[in-house]
């Protein structure tokens, strides 16, 4: 099981918050921003690494949901036997993603780039694009009623103000 879980890791989040990020930082490192050392550089970093933590704890969150609740893991090819809508599910709907976002937020705040920030935006688009053509028609598929129930009171990305209740 753990090993399930760390290959659908490497392969998926690790490449796009640290293998791509260091190729972006490296291939544009002259022509990207940067912090000027300095009080705002060190409080950008260290909003940057805070922001970062933040992402990083949701998502180990929604992977142990995954893994505990679900019964599977973030990879399309092993997704999860259940539904999960509990956690930051009861609030949006897709917060793993929601996650990996706020890590891409906080390097590109860490380091001061926007040329990571210009990659976060292309991740969140794709991301768009796949949930609405794949994933959201694959999850109704597999769990039918409940997961159109789930759809239609749990936003994708906004998340709630109040936790959704599932009866």
């Amino acid at each position: 099981m753990i090993a399930r879980h760390l290959l659908s890791v490497l392969l998926l989040p690790f490449m796009v918050v640290v293998v791509i990020p260091r190729w972006l930082l490296r291939a544009w490192a002259m022509a990207d921003t940067h912090w000027t050392p300095g009080a705002i550089a060190v409080a950008g970093e260290i909003a940057g690494a805070l922001v970062f933590l933040a992402g990083f704890a949701l998502f180990a969150w929604c992977l142990s949901l995954f893994a505990r609740v679900g019964g599977g893991t973030l990879a399309p090819w092993d997704p999860t036997r259940r539904l999960v809508v509990v956690g930051p599910y009861r609030y949006v709907r897709n917060p793993m993603i929601s996650a990996v976002i706020t890590m891409l937020i906080g390097e590109s705040v860490l380091h001061g780039s926007r040329v990571l920030a210009l990659w976060t935006a292309v991740f969140f688009l794709l991301n768009g694009v796949f949930f609405v053509i794949f994933e959201e028609p694959d999850l109704e598929r597999r769990f039918g009623d409940e997961y159109r129930r789930y759809k239609s009171a749990v936003p994708r990305w906004i998340p709630r103000l109040t936790p959704w209740e599932n009866v």
